[in-house]
């Protein structure tokens, strides 16, 4: 007896519908007139407390599991020792792009503005007033990523100073080695714990998504299409500068190497990373293809991407800082250059912790929005569409690593160009 294999529907592709009919739903009740059971039991009752169930979940994972994923990367980080130069200039490189990235979304955000016309005014009741906080100077700024107490920043969610002291905890982790073994695993046993979960939560999320997505059109019915729009291209015109300038341009300052011939023998990783949305899952492909269409050393490959993987995600970064853009716009909410500082710093640095995995970006994103006060509460408009994005921008995740490992292997003599040269 043969059984027919049922073809499941993915996440992504859940999300999208669940965006979609939240759409269509929420317009429908924007049109309709004014009455007990549309606003208070519909909008106001069953839409707000799944939608803002959903959030608070989301919010629920951020201090655990960003703080887990960062000792554990930078206990990885720890090894880098071993490596010497290799290691120090292939961390140095993801840090400087990464930074980059956030700052060239930054200003295609504000290049384009995807968040003016959009009135958030509608559905912000709940949230408090970020704009009368009083501006701090920079020195202040950087002060205060220093924890006066570790215990009470994880309590309070000062991401800045949580990502410092798990930093430092790592790194002493890899320090001490089999000394600390047993803390070590913990750790690493919370991470895949929380990672789990993570997981779990995200497959709710089509109903998370749904329900902010409806309440967010019965208040602004067809007005936020466009902000949308703008948003998404905001993102795919930052993610292509990233990938065809900064990456395809450091190629060549550094290698020589003809980047157009590159692009061409790795954009079958690319579509991988593409189709998986997984940064993980291309790790043995993008060193395979390294080392038979660039000449790349597996020597060195074998630690730049799966270090890649775990502290190289400009994608994400490009994302949140467009995200920052839309979000602070839709709220009416003014940043200063301080704050943009800030957002680079937060980015970068929580970058190094950001899984390998679909949509946790989303997490962090949460993270980067708390540091400078912006209302999660956009966060439900761009998850509808995130997931198509997601996949654009693991795209480009892997290709800066790709990149960065064809430079250090070119800096230490570990490339033979002719291989490359000869690559069908």
């Amino acid at each position: 007896m043969s059984l027919k294999k049922e073809k499941k529907i993915g996440l992504t592709t859940k999300i999208f519908i669940a965006l979609l009919l939240g759409a269509i739903l929420g317009i429908v009740l924007y049109s309709l007139p004014a009455s007990s059971i549309k606003d208070d039991i519909i909008i106001e009752g069953i839409l707000y407390v799944i939608g803002q169930g959903f959030i608070k979940l989301m919010k629920m994972l951020v201090v655990p599991l960003v703080f887990c994923s960062l000792v554990c990367g930078s206990m990885a980080i720890g090894d880098t020792k071993k490596l010497g130069s290799v290691g120090v200039r292939t961390i140095l490189f993801y840090l400087f792009t990464t930074a980059l990235a956030i700052t060239v979304a930054l200003l295609v955000g504000n290049l384009i503005n995807p968040g003016t016309g959009l009135d958030m005014s509608a559905i912000q009741s709940n949230v408090t007033n970020v704009g009368s906080t009083e501006a701090t100077t920079l020195t202040e700024t950087i002060l205060n990523i220093i924890p006066d107490n570790p215990i009470n920043s994880l309590a309070s969610g000062n991401m800045l100073q949580i990502i410092v002291f798990a930093l430092l905890v790592g790194v002493i982790l890899a320090k001490l080695g089999e000394k600390t073994e047993t803390v070590g695993n913990f750790f690493s046993q919370f991470n895949d714990i929380m990672m789990e979960m993570t997981m779990m939560i995200m497959a709710i999320a089509p109903i998370g998504v749904f329900c902010l997505i409806a309440r967010t059109f019965a208040g602004i019915g067809f007005s936020a299409f466009l902000p949308l729009g703008k948003y998404m291209m905001g993102v795919l015109l930052a993610l292509a500068i990233q990938c065809l300038f900064v990456y395809l341009g450091l190629l060549k300052l550094f290698t020589g190497l003809n980047p157009i011939k590159f692009i061409k023998n790795f954009f079958p990783v690319m579509a991988f990373a593409f189709s998986t949305a997984t940064s993980n899952a291309t790790i043995p492909l993008s060193i395979d293809t390294l080392a038979k269409k660039m000449g790349v050393s597996k020597r060195i490959s074998s630690f730049t991407i799966p270090l890649g993987a775990t502290i190289n995600m400009d994608g994400t970064a490009i994302m949140q800082g467009v995200a920052v853009v839309f979000a602070a716009q839709a709220f009416g909410i003014n940043l200063d250059i301080t704050d943009y500082i800030t957002v680079i710093g937060t980015a970068t640095l929580a970058s190094i912790g950001t899984a390998g995995i679909p949509s946790v970006g989303l997490v962090t994103l949460t993270m980067v929005f708390n540091s400078v006060g912006l209302p999660v509460e956009a966060i439900g408009m761009i998850m509808g569409i995130d997931r198509i994005l997601d996949m654009t921008r693991t795209a480009v995740n892997i290709t800066g690593d790709a990149v960065c490992t064809t430079i250090v292997a070119h800096q230490n003599k570990a490339i033979n160009r002719d291989v490359f040269i000869n690559s069908k």
